[in-house]
């Protein structure tokens, strides 16, 4: 007999190991490295990996309500302030947050994935119910969207990105 899970856990496995991935690809960035950038309107290195950040902390601490006093930091990351993090502060954000997101998904059960949260957009206007399945996996399509930016950038300057 087949048992079902008792959290939502085993649906978001790979999650993990594409944190993995990024951790590693960041871990030894230097801070020039951190201001690469493939043109000047776009998101330099240190940048593109803050607001990763600062994304999963706020969604999960503002969003999910998940009130982890390990996320307060980096909910109040600037992103946009230079000098860019270090890699070793960055590798910290990336694996704190992604501890958060561990748990919970450790946590939550299948029936958890309905229960329906608001948001708000830039002019404060209420957006949503969004479901936590919705928050859940605009989080990992954003990991991956700015995770192949990060390769991107770094690839055009002869750096190694996210080797998959």
């Amino acid at each position: 007999m087949i048992q079902s899970p008792t959290t939502i856990a085993p649906f978001y496995k790979g999650w993990n190991e594409y944190q993995h991935h990024l951790a590693r690809v960041v871990a030894p960035l230097t801070s020039e490295q951190m201001a690469l950038q493939t043109a000047p309107h776009l998101r330099p290195v240190g940048m593109t990996i803050t607001h990763i950040i600062t994304v999963r902390a706020g969604w999960f601490y503002f969003v999910l309500n998940e009130r982890d006093e390990r996320l307060v930091e980096f909910t109040e990351w600037e992103e946009w302030a230079q000098p860019y993090k270090s890699s070793t502060e960055l590798v910290r954000g990336l694996e704190t947050t992604w501890q958060v997101i561990e748990e919970a998904l450790n946590r939550w059960t299948v029936a958890e994935l309905n229960d329906e949260f608001w948001d708000q957009d830039d002019t404060g206007k209420p957006v949503g119910p969004l479901t936590r399945q919705w928050v859940l996996w605009h989080l990992i399509e954003h990991d991956l969207h700015h995770g192949g930016e990060l390769s991107f950038t770094l690839g055009t300057h002869g750096v190694a990105g996210i080797n998959l």
